[in-house]
């Protein structure tokens, strides 16, 4: 994974404090269908998210419109961060399931996420001080996506 030296990031989880606008293009390829997701996503502090006392908490809720194929509609997504150590957090579904770890130090991370027999590899890329990029690829029986930054 090659260090993006222009973007220093000490600290992931306030890094990503805030809100940010959201993109994506998608590529359904078990249904063939293609589409686009646009939105807004913020992540908060809280003070109680239900993990251990005295870690540092926040909350991901991510809103826009879905575009796949002939369906056009509202998207949401909610994911709970937890601070594991200065540079890492933990993600988790709002179930209390764990999802997928995140360090964005290096200024890009790969992580991967086993869902039964589905398979979600994703990539995080820091290209600018105020632009994250995902790119997300789903292999299994039941998914078949690609998602990447919309161009």
């Amino acid at each position: 994974m090659a260090r993006i030296d222009s973007v220093q990031i000490a600290d992931t989880l306030s890094f990503l404090l805030g809100e940010w606008r959201l993109e994506r293009s998608l590529d359904d390829h078990l249904s063939g269908t293609s589409g686009s997701f646009a939105g807004q996503a913020t992540l908060i502090t809280v003070t109680d998210g239900g993990h251990p006392i005295g870690a540092e908490q926040a909350r991901y809720e991510e809103s826009g419109e879905l575009i796949l194929g002939t369906h056009r509609g509202i998207a949401t997504r909610s994911l709970h961060y937890v601070r594991h150590d200065a540079y890492r957090v933990l993600l988790y579904f709002t179930s209390g399931l764990p999802f997928v770890d995140l360090d964005l130090r290096a200024g890009a991370w790969e992580s991967v996420h086993d869902c039964g027999q589905d398979r979600y590899e994703i990539r995080t890329v820091i290209a600018a001080p105020d632009v994250v990029r995902e790119h997300w690829r789903v292999r299994g029986p039941r998914r078949g996506l690609v998602a990447r930054p919309a161009p």
